[in-house]
């Protein structure tokens, strides 16, 4: 049993000011990124990731120990710009600047280059999933091969092998990546290590190392992402991280080295919140701004409850998550824990995170028309790179999986709850209590039985974990009850079967929950969206007169003047019917 309490322990639920604002007048900021052709968006992210991240000042020691302040980076919302931006710190910062770091601990040569990659005098790329492998990372096919002299062969042997996703494409700054390859020493598999590999000077590609660009994903912000393979490329001794020696476990040994992975997967889940933040700005300012009905008797659609229900809950989720993402940050932190519970506490976070923001802007989105089509209403890009979250730094539900067998066979346990009453504890108590029935009965965790009947159900078991956590974090964060029992509703809705069946509550309980939580909730609405202090990085149009009249004048316009013959044949019933039409146009 693992017992936190003291951790849920009061935090002011608002945060300080991010540090982005200092530079978002900068030149790079300006322009907004949809007007620039893609290979040049994707050359100004890294600009952008450098303006915004060099504000939070980080340090190796913040890297290594994860300070409020390196979470903190996770959490700007300067990404709801251009999201090319936190794929570009994240992978700088946490896995290329963080692997190294640890190992720089014991070998000071490496602390400069540490420190060349927090002030991007160079560009630090991860490459671990190879295209024909994905998640399954323990049969990496590249291989790196020690010479007599102690130094290094990195080839990639098969198109199967080759790295995917990092952007190599040179962009400026030399680049140096992170590469995990089987070691061989003397014919012999000595399980994965990283490497550190030279991949560009800035201006082209090392020898022996060729990148292929990807095309854009279409529904985020361009990153330069590629195929990127290795021919023979000879290293020099030093580039091994770590040691020669074969691990005595090549699972442990594989958790070992991709530890900022489980780092990754905390730190970009936390950026759900800023993200729901921007939807939720977008969808309650123009649900206040857009009108309907009759030239003087229009009132603003926030006042139908369908355009109430998705706005209002994904604000009472943005509160509720911050909080969660404080205590699960707090949690993570502590190194006296079993590592394996912290790799739980970041997979159910990923888990909550992923769910409600993919949901929320989606449905807000939607709620805003064809207008929530479009790229620079931010919503649509929100909801792609969120999907790429979702994948990146851990499957959440390959990592899903494997959290809910293990918990369900006891190897270990995550926080248990503070108030096992709640509605929202016993619903995690009573999946846990139904799958580990079915598991007892099956003839082992890895049977056809569990594969039918308890593999599917583990993201929402894991799920369900991480809505009780939220939901105490809030309520030790003495949130108002309006946000609490709207959060609460909005969870029960996402299960309502189990509810109904196992809880003595109706549909309509449940609907009349909902209600009386919104029709609370309403008159605070814009106080709480001002609170969020998301205005500055709200660029959507639709938000206020003030934007949409500058945006329809940022618009090319394609005029036409004079008269214009137009002349055409039209075929009806088997007759050509000729006809003049003249058009001012």
């Amino acid at each position: 049993m693992v017992l936190l309490n003291h951790l849920y322990k009061p935090r002011m639920a608002s945060m300080s000011l991010p540090k982005s604002l200092a530079v978002l007048n900068n030149g790079p900021f300006t322009i907004p990124s949809y007007t620039l052709p893609t290979a040049e968006r994707a050359a100004v992210a890294y600009k952008k990731a450098e303006l915004s991240s060099l504000t939070y000042q980080i340090t190796m020691n913040d890297v290594l120990h994860l300070s409020p302040k390196f979470f903190e980076l996770h959490l700007d919302p300067v990404a709801v710009l251009d999201t090319a931006i936190i794929a570009l710190v994240t992978i700088q910062y946490n896995l290329c600047a963080g692997t190294i770091a640890r190992y720089a601990i014991n070998r000071p040569e490496l602390v400069p280059l540490v420190d060349d990659l927090l002030q991007w005098r160079k560009h630090g790329q991860y490459f671990i999933t190879e295209v024909g492998h994905g998640v399954d990372m323990s049969n990496l096919e590249t291989t790196a091969t020690c010479l007599p002299s102690g130094e290094f062969i990195l080839h990639s042997p098969t198109p199967q092998s080759h790295k995917h996703m990092p952007p190599t494409i040179p962009a400026g700054k030399p680049t140096i990546g992170i590469v995990f390859a089987k070691l061989i020493v003397n014919n012999e598999d000595r399980g994965i290590r990283p490497f550190i590999v030279p991949i560009n000077d800035g201006r082209q590609m090392c020898t022996g190392v060729t990148a292929q660009l990807l095309p854009n994903r279409g529904d985020v912000h361009p990153v330069n992402h590629g195929f990127t393979a290795f021919n023979q490329v000879r290293l020099p001794a030093s580039a091994l991280l770590g040691s020669l020696d074969k691990p005595r476990s090549a699972k442990d040994n594989m958790l070992d080295i991709t530890w900022r992975v489980a780092i990754g997967t905390i730190a970009v889940a936390c950026l759900a919140v800023p993200f729901m933040k921007c939807c939720a700005t977008i969808g309650a300012k123009f649900s206040l701004r857009r009108r309907v009905g009759p030239p003087g008797n229009t009132r603003p659609i926030i006042q139908f409850r369908t355009q109430q229900i998705p706005v209002l809950t994904a604000i009472s989720q943005v509160y509720v998550l911050q909080s969660y993402a404080q205590l699960s940050t707090n949690i993570f932190r502590d190194t006296d824990l079993d590592i394996r519970i912290r790799h739980g506490i970041a997979t159910i976070l990923k888990a909550v995170m992923t769910q409600l923001c993919f949901s929320s802007a989606r449905l807000i989105s939607d709620r805003c028309g064809a207008q929530g089509l479009y790229e620079h209403n931010q919503m649509n890009v929100l909801f792609g790179t969120m999907r790429g979250v979702a994948i990146a730094e851990g499957e959440v539900l390959a990592l899903s999986i494997r959290l809910a067998t293990e918990l369900l066979q006891g190897r270990y346990n995550v926080p248990t709850p503070l108030n096992h009453t709640s509605i929202l504890a016993r619903h995690e108590a009573g999946l846990l209590s139904e799958y580990r029935a079915i598991l007892k009965s099956s003839p082992g965790h890895r049977s056809e039985q569990v594969n039918k009947f308890i593999i599917p159900q583990c993201l929402p078991l894991v799920e369900a974990i991480g809505h009780r956590m939220a939901y105490e974090a809030a309520v030790a964060d003495k949130l108002p009850s309006y946000i609490i029992d709207l959060y609460v509703a909005s969870i029960i809705k996402l299960d309502p079967a189990w509810y109904v069946e196992h809880a003595n509550i109706s549909r309509q309980d449940i609907f009349e929950m909902e209600s009386k939580a919104l029709d609370e909730m309403l008159p605070h609405v814009e106080r709480l969206v001002d609170d969020m202090g998301m205005e500055p990085y709200v660029s959507a149009p639709i938000v206020s007169d003030e934007k949409w009249d500058a945006f329809i004048e940022s618009l090319p316009v394609v005029a036409g003047s004079g008269r214009v013959n137009l002349w055409d044949t039209d075929v009806c019933d088997g007759e050509h019917h000729r006809y003049h039409v003249n058009a001012r146009l």
